[in-house]
């Protein structure tokens, strides 16, 4: 039974990513600001799809050679796992009357089949475009979390995922910038730090102005500018100071940090403002 609990098949392995479905969900519960049953038979259901995709990939790499043939029972006793809890609680959820949660997962299929593809191939890391992509995949637990929480749809939900979604690609956009300045020398010109920031800069810029014009237009809480502000100073103090030499752990635990803080923040001013 020993031999089922590897942590390399059982767990996601790239630990940065559970802020992408943990950060969704917890905005979405907070903000339809009720906790029950319905609530946890989705946060079950959406833990489960996203951990399912680590025993998936571990499959993948089976079939396609990357992986010995002795990861094959252990990958699909925890596809299994998964599989089961989160097909009970989409069951619970469509008996308690919320199976239209259920259109939200829809876009991920094409995602996950398209992640599957890159592992067989061995080219599933360094993919910056479908990282973008999935993080919106996962977004949506955020309009599902707060339909959840209020007992009906609502159209507001989805300016919580569209939100998340744009904190979330241009945290993913900064990792890499951040990733790719670790290779490179110190003293270089601030002109040259700009340029190669400079998408990571447009990314945290738009954000902040399209969230300051919302709460001017009054159609979201007036301060939720404040967490895109907290990932604009972070974005631009990382361009103006290099991670040169910067171990990848402590890049990933800054950038954690920061995601954190920018949830919390986000969940304070939209709800109790």
């Amino acid at each position: 039974m020993k031999a089922y609990f590897k942590k390399q098949i059982a767990l996601p392995q790239d630990h940065g990513s559970w802020v992408f479905i943990l950060s969704p969900l917890l905005i979405g519960i907070f903000a339809g600001k009720t906790f029950s049953y319905a609530s946890f038979n989705l946060f079950a259901a959406a833990m489960a799809a996203f951990m399912l995709r680590q025993p998936m990939s571990m499959l993948v790499k089976v079939y396609a050679g990357r992986r010995s043939k002795d990861d094959l029972p252990t990958a699909r006793f925890w596809v299994g796992v998964y599989g089961l809890i989160a097909l009970l609680a989409l069951i619970a959820l469509t008996l308690e009357g919320f199976g239209y949660i259920l259109f939200l997962a829809v876009p991920g299929a094409p995602v996950f089949v398209w992640h599957l593809w890159l592992v067989s191939k061995r080219a599933e890391r360094r993919q910056a475009g479908i990282e973008v992509i999935a993080a919106g995949v996962l977004s949506l637990a955020a309009p599902a979390a707060y339909w959840v929480g209020i007992g009906q749809y609502d159209p507001a939900g989805w300016w919580l995922w569209l939100l998340a979604w744009l904190q979330s690609a241009a945290s993913i956009v900064y990792a890499y910038l951040r990733l790719e300045q670790r290779d490179q020398a110190k003293g270089r010109e601030r002109s040259e730090l700009w340029k190669t920031g400079k998408r990571a800069a447009a990314y945290t810029t738009f954000n902040l102005v399209f969230s300051l014009g919302l709460s001017f237009l009054n159609v979201l809480p007036r301060f939720i500018f404040i967490p895109f502000l907290l990932q604009w100073l972070e974005t631009l103090w990382g361009i103006t100071h290099p991670a040169s030499g910067w171990k990848p752990t402590r890049i990933g635990i800054r950038q954690l940090i920061v995601s954190v803080l920018w949830t919390i923040l986000f969940i304070v001013t939209y709800v109790s403002i």
